[in-house]
């Protein structure tokens, strides 16, 4: 097995991982999400989606047994082990647009969106081909009579992990979460391995 790589605090990386290779996403010590954007790696155009995953899943509550779908309606990963289960797919990659809007900073951390900006650089993916991310172990609520979304503390403890196989060649990008509120404000690495 391959040693445990880290993604410090607030950073992100990119990685190519081939179809049937699996990817374990580690919560090192606890209540710290991590983004997750994939490509085609032959066709960069295909890209991971939340509308079309959860329209297939039928929930927005996505665990072990789902698969998680392309916005060409191919099956891009499966997720094949999950210690938490409860992720999120709503709501988009931190970024400082949103530390502005909602947090009120005036020098705002470039956030999730800009680690995957320039992590994915070296693929050619520009910002605006970022999507909608997987985020793991963030847990959002939702209001079922409101629709009303909260972010809430992660459920994740230290060493719950998740494991996807990549069902295509693909071009991962993924991060240690920086905004505060997802992480119950304390900013942590993330561990992950490909097998």
């Amino acid at each position: 097995m391959e040693k445990l790589e880290i993604i410090p605090p607030r950073s992100g990386v990119s990685f190519v991982m081939q179809k049937g290779q699996r990817l374990e996403v580690v919560d090192i010590q606890g209540e710290q999400v991590a983004d997750l954007v994939c490509y085609n790696f032959h066709d960069k155009s295909e890209y991971l989606s939340s509308g079309r995953t959860i329209d297939y899943a039928e929930t927005i509550f996505l665990t072990k047994g789902h698969s998680f779908y392309s916005n060409r309606s191919n099956i891009m990963f499966d997720m094949v082990a999950d210690t938490v289960g409860r992720h999120d797919f709503l709501l988009t990659p931190c970024s400082a647009e949103m530390f502005r809007i909602i947090y009120g900073h005036t020098e705002p951390h470039r956030g999730c969106f800009g680690n995957l900006s320039a992590a994915l650089k070296e693929y050619d993916i520009l910002a605006d081909q970022i999507p909608i991310t997987f985020n793991i172990f963030m847990y959002v609520d939702v209001d079922g009579n409101t629709g009303k979304v909260s972010v809430l503390p992660p459920k994740s403890k230290s060493g719950d992990h998740i494991i996807l196989e990549a069902k295509m060649d693909l071009i991962v990008g993924l991060t240690a979460c920086s905004a505060g509120q997802s992480n119950n404000f304390s900013f942590k690495p993330i561990g992950y391995r490909l097998d």
